[in-house]
């Protein structure tokens, strides 16, 4: 079964350029597109009538710009961040507004975000109100993270991977390291880095070891390493900031409050100034 780009809408500006990247999404990869609202009941008044004539305004719109886009419209009621998971996992990848630096509005207004993002099978893709189409064009990079072994970033390589190549862009792989601590201090792995010729060594050659299947896969994206000590988040926030797309994996965390994503995804969410896809583990 072929799944489609999902985008979630709420009437606000982020959510109308959610709407426009996942279209333009769709067309490259040749998916259909889903636009959803999720309504809760505990709203107030039953608006669901005007919902759904905002929703078809909207697909309007969307096949006004791409007439050959298959587009649907569904309005989902009941708990929001349920609705919303459950239409991520029927997607190939869910598509949110976003404010960023700071407050997140909309389907991301406080908790109810942070546990679509943690909950998702599916890759999570937020989008800012200031988003255009000229900053997919030729020359900027898609910015991915990687960490641990080959096998720990998985997911999020293959989205950006597969991103770049139905983009024609190129990947940046960004792989951030500091100096041990005694709480960090293992023997072994002091002695891998010993043999690889020190550690900043160890960590390049880490990295090509985790990007040699992705290039071997999709020969024809330009990848570039980029391994640099300091802080995993703040490398990738300088690394992204002239991207046209950030990739992050993630890393639930269950707490009394509910699931939380890892601070390296917490820290691109709210401040990365592309646009941030969350995957989550294969």
């Amino acid at each position: 079964m072929t799944r489609p780009i999902t985008v979630g809408v709420d009437g606000s500006a982020e959510s109308l350029a959610a709407v426009h990247w996942a279209a333009r999404e769709a067309v490259r990869r040749s998916l259909a597109l889903r636009v959803v609202h999720a309504w809760e009941k505990s709203d107030g008044e039953d608006r669901t009538g005007d919902v759904r004539d905002a929703l078809a305004e909207t697909a309007r719109e969307v096949t006004g710009r791409h007439p050959d886009l298959q587009v649907s419209t569904d309005v989902l009621e009941g708990d929001r961040v349920e609705a919303l998971v459950a239409a991520a996992a029927d997607a190939e990848t869910l598509v949110l507004g976003t404010r960023g630096h700071g407050a997140i509005v909309g389907f991301l207004l406080g908790s109810v975000g942070q546990q679509v993002v943690a909950e998702s099978a599916r890759p999570v893709v937020l989008v800012r109100a200031g988003d255009l189409a000229e900053s997919e064009a030729a020359g900027r990079e898609i910015v991915v993270g990687q960490q641990g072994g080959p096998d720990d970033s998985a997911a999020a390589l293959e989205f950006a991977f597969e991103t770049a190549a139905a983009r024609g862009a190129g990947v940046r792989v960004v792989r951030a390291w500091s100096l041990p601590t005694v709480f960090t201090f293992s023997p072994a792995s002091l002695k891998l880095a010993d043999e690889a010729g020190g550690l900043e060594q160890y960590e390049n050659k880490a990295l090509a070891e985790a990007l040699r299947p992705w290039e071997e896969r999709f020969p024809q994206v330009r990848v570039t390493q980029h391994v640099e000590m300091g802080s995993a988040g703040e490398v990738l926030l300088t690394a992204a900031a002239p991207a046209q797309l950030l990739v992050v994996g993630r890393r639930a965390h269950r707490s009394a409050v509910g699931a939380r994503v890892g601070s390296v995804a917490h820290a691109a969410m709210h401040h990365a100034p592309c646009p941030v896809a969350v995957v989550p583990p294969a």
